[in-house]
């Protein structure tokens, strides 16, 4: 059957894919000029380079994704080296994984910048907070994770040691804003997926760039099983008939008609293709109630090396003006004769969207210099300033449940994305998921009889 996957984003990619490998023809609709949405490369000639548009790192539990890896012949190039590093002002550093001796050692409230009682008071309150998320109390959608930390007596030391910056690192959004229940929901599923592959929960990273990762092997796949590709194809609408898909309507009045359609298109994007599906009302609600949020990121060439210890490293303390930073000589094995590339990412980076790119630099710059003392000289041979006022969603306190499924009410017609219900929040791996669960959709309609 013709099946059509609205939007070439890493959803519709991995949709698109699975529908191909499951012998369905399939036509993508993109309408941008190139595929990827979020993760995609970005050819920088000033620099004859290909830096990504901001980090992207992998959690150990991540099924669905590695599936799509596995799909288009990429999986070999994530590495999972265990650790991440937490740096301090001044230059002292912390290795930290979440297994073994530092592993208990974050358990008993032994982390960086926590001493004294704050340490009795973090292991209790880790505790609970760990407690709470497995069996979760009523009032937990209701709250900030915020005001849940505060109400646990988490001490503010662990916050800026660990919690915030997991917090901002799995919800892509601040403590005060976030509701607690989505860390928490997060913590659960990760400490389930540990527990069904027996492996510790640990952070990965590429060692390509995100176009050769993602978008090279799944265009290879096209070719191979006639995958019909269209840019610059901007759906109108989905169309229904009698309670079921026909096809799509594009923006310049052209029809194409299809048995099958996978709308993957971000949340941002969902209003008005839905008009003909009923209970479209409920997901345009659910979309308004998912606000974006933005992320910064910068790629740095410098003139020299800022000393780092670890592919990876948190600054402690640093959460809206520059949270992680990332060694690209480590991680993609890059010769440094000419740079050293390093890459920085801001998450819900509300205030540094309205600077200029200079202002972001200098800022950059600045906190590095606080925190590596090796880069107290160093140059910026050339900076690239990556802003995504639209990177992620927040989930704020009220809002546990609005998400929507996979599954519509129109035969034929299914959702995938990031923002529709999966087990994680805005992340690759939902991405992932929720193609996965839209692929079946789909397939038990191709396969039902007639």
């Amino acid at each position: 059957m013709h099946c059509i996957v609205v939007g070439g984003g890493l959803a519709g990619l991995a949709s698109a894919v699975w529908l191909a490998e499951a012998g369905q023809r399939v036509t993508v609709l993109e309408r941008r000029g190139s595929l990827g949405g979020r993760t995609i490369a970005m050819p920088l000639a000033a620099v004859d380079d290909v830096p990504d548009n901001g980090q992207h790192v992998f959690a150990s539990g991540y099924e669905h994704l590695m599936r799509y890896l596995d799909s288009v012949g990429t999986r070999e190039h994530v590495h999972f080296p265990g650790h991440m590093t937490i740096r301090m002002p001044g230059g002292d550093a912390r290795r930290n994984s979440f297994s073994g001796l530092s592993g208990l050692r974050t358990a008993v409230g032994d982390l960086p910048g926590v001493s004294g009682l704050d340490r009795l008071r973090t292991a209790r309150a880790q505790v609970t907070l760990i407690r709470q998320a497995l069996k979760q109390p009523d009032w937990l959608d209701e709250v900030t994770a915020d005001e849940w930390f505060r109400r646990i007596g988490l001490p503010q030391s662990a916050r800026d040691a660990l919690w915030d910056g997991i917090v901002i690192g799995l919800t892509g959004d601040k403590t005060d804003i976030s509701s607690a229940k989505v860390p928490a929901d997060l913590l659960v599923t990760g400490i389930r997926r540990a527990l069904a592959t027996r492996t510790p929960i640990s952070i990965g990273y590429p060692t390509v760039d995100l176009d050769t990762l993602f978008i090279d092997g799944a265009e290879k796949v096209f070719a191979d099983a006639g995958v019909d590709v269209r840019h610059r194809a901007v759906v109108a609408s989905i169309d229904v008939s009698d309670g079921a898909v026909t096809g799509v309507t594009l923006n310049d009045g052209e029809r194409i008609a299809a048995d099958a359609v996978v709308c993957a298109v971000p949340v941002w994007n969902i209003r008005g293709l839905l008009d003909q599906v009923p209970g479209h009302e409920q997901i345009y609600a659910a979309a308004e109630q998912l606000t974006p949020v933005p992320i910064v990121s910068v790629n740095l060439y410098l003139d020299r090396s800022i000393g780092m210890s670890d592919w990876g490293e948190i600054l402690h303390g640093g959460e809206g003006v520059l949270e992680q930073v990332w060694d690209r000589q480590r991680m993609h094995g890059r010769d440094s004769a000419r740079h050293h590339f390093y890459s920085t990412t801001v998450s819900a980076a509300y205030e540094l969207t309205a600077k200029s790119n200079t202002e972001i630099t200098e800022i950059q710059m600045d906190m590095l210099r606080r925190y590596y003392p090796e880069a107290a000289d160093a140059q910026v041979i050339h900076s690239h300033v990556v802003r995504m006022p639209k990177s992620t969603f927040a989930q704020r306190p009220g809002t546990s449940g609005i998400r929507p499924e996979q599954r519509t009410a129109v035969r034929g017609l299914a959702l995938a994305g990031d923002w529709t219900r999966t087990d994680w929040t805005t992340t690759m791996e939902g991405a992932c998921q929720s193609a996965a669960r839209a692929v079946e959709v789909i397939l038990e309609h191709v396969n039902a009889p007639a």
